[in-house]
């Protein structure tokens, strides 16, 4: 925002890691999503790109930024309340900057290949010879140890490998059968999530011990443990999960299912409310059936459950249904298309759609972040920045670079 002296400014954080300071040597998406939490909740974050290139996602488009940045909405959706440092990394002089900078940072984040930054002195050992207090993470695909350790990691990549491509999509004997990567990069963003988790985990240890630490996240890791309930089914029950499409391994009821005008949602987690369910279709019949009494009974005879029910609920229109549902209190609902979600009156009153201007004045539109703090609230300081936008402001408020120093580094493209 500008104030009335015509001096751009941006409200203080009020979020609970107000006061922490994080060095953001990420691109692309996990990293970013994580140093973008981090951000949210209040934390300084400086976003480190190479002059001339900045982060790859800027490119990721269409759609672009009609603001002549030409930025890709896919870098805007991870890059808000931070800003931006271009600084040659390559460049010994730049990698003195970046070092000066992690002397009185808490958090850095990178996502170079193992052992990528080490030639730079920007590795964890050599930072934290300098700053015994800092938390790393490095994010890489496979780890910082193991046989895979030096291969790259990409998401698609990751969701193949991970058997998350097993268990999505349609069966194989239907049509359009076959592996699907989830629709969102989910190895790349849970990635992110626990990386944040992980960074507050280790402050807490830091604030207790003083002790910084390395934490080592791999999207690999990250995806398997996501895999929950169905790896547990092979390693605990030998079951080897396969694609169901809509439906659920383990409860049944718990798929899509064709009223007269179209499809809604039905997951019924209990008896209770197979039973309920029963009864709004006037078939009580159907829950008392010995093959459908309890949730193992409806398993081992799925396919007649689901007869029964295609059969009565095709009688419906699916407005006068979910209704019926909802005055029970039995879940239900459609699926939406994201424009549909986006314009819901719910998300409305849940302020998750949100907007904030560029220093020209462009706006951005934008998920918020989903937590309601009751004391430190979340806000929304700083639009997804320009490439190197902050890059004079940053080095001479952290680190004091007189204007002639600046210039210098400038011209020899250690800076842009």
């Amino acid at each position: 925002m500008v104030d009335a002296s015509g001096t751009t400014t941006e409200p203080a954080a009020t979020g609970p890691l107000a006061g922490v300071r994080v060095l953001d040597l990420s691109r692309v998406l996990a990293g970013p999503f994580s140093t973008q939490i981090l951000a949210d909740l209040g934390a300084d974050v400086i976003k480190v790109e190479q002059p001339g290139q900045g982060d790859d996602t800027r490119r990721w488009g269409p759609p672009f930024l009609d603001d002549g940045s030409r930025d890709s909405a896919y870098y805007l959706c991870a890059n808000r309340n931070k800003r931006s440092v271009a600084i040659n990394l390559a460049d010994p002089r730049g990698a003195d900057l970046i070092r000066d900078l992690a002397k009185d940072v808490d958090i850095v984040v990178e996502n170079f290949r193992v052992g990528g930054l080490k030639k730079y002195g920007l590795d964890y050992d050599s930072l934290a010879a300098i700053n015994p207090r800092l938390v790393y993470c490095s994010i890489t695909g496979f780890g910082q140890t193991g046989p895979y350790k030096d291969r790259g990691g990409y998401d698609f990549l990751i969701q193949g490998m991970s058997g998350l491509m097993s268990i999505t999509g349609r069966p194989d004997d239907e049509a359009g059968g076959g592996p699907i990567k989830v629709g969102i990069p989910i190895s790349d963003l849970v990635t992110g999530l626990y990386s944040a988790i992980s960074i507050l985990a280790a402050l807490r240890h830091r604030d207790e011990t003083g002790e910084g630490q390395h934490i080592d996240l791999a999207l690999l890791d990250a995806q398997l443990s996501l895999l929950a309930n169905q790896g547990s089914n092979y390693l605990n029950g030998g079951m080897i999960p396969r694609r169901l499409g809509n439906e659920h391994p383990n409860t049944v009821p718990y798929q899509d299912f064709s009223c007269s005008d179209g499809d809604i949602l039905l997951p019924l987690g209990n008896d209770k409310q197979l039973r309920q369910f029963c009864e709004i279709l006037g078939r009580p019949d159907i829950a008392d059936d010995p093959r459908f009494f309890d949730n193992a009974a409806r398993n081992a005879n799925r396919p007649a459950l689901q007869v029964e029910l295609r059969k009565e609920i095709g009688k419906w229109k699916s407005d006068e249904l979910i209704a019926a549902m909802e005055k029970v209190k039995l879940p239900c609902g459609k699926v939406n298309e994201i424009p549909q979600i986006l314009a819901d009156p719910h998300v409305a009153a849940r302020e998750m759609v949100q907007d904030i201007h560029r220093s020209d004045g462009t706006p951005v539109k934008f998920i918020g972040f989903p937590a309601k703090f009751s004391k430190t609230k979340v806000n929304y300081r700083i639009a997804p920045p320009r490439t190197g936008e902050d890059t004079v402001a940053v080095l001479q408020k952290c680190l004091a670079l007189d204007p002639s120093s600046l210039s210098a580094l400038m011209a020899a493209n250690v800076l842009a």
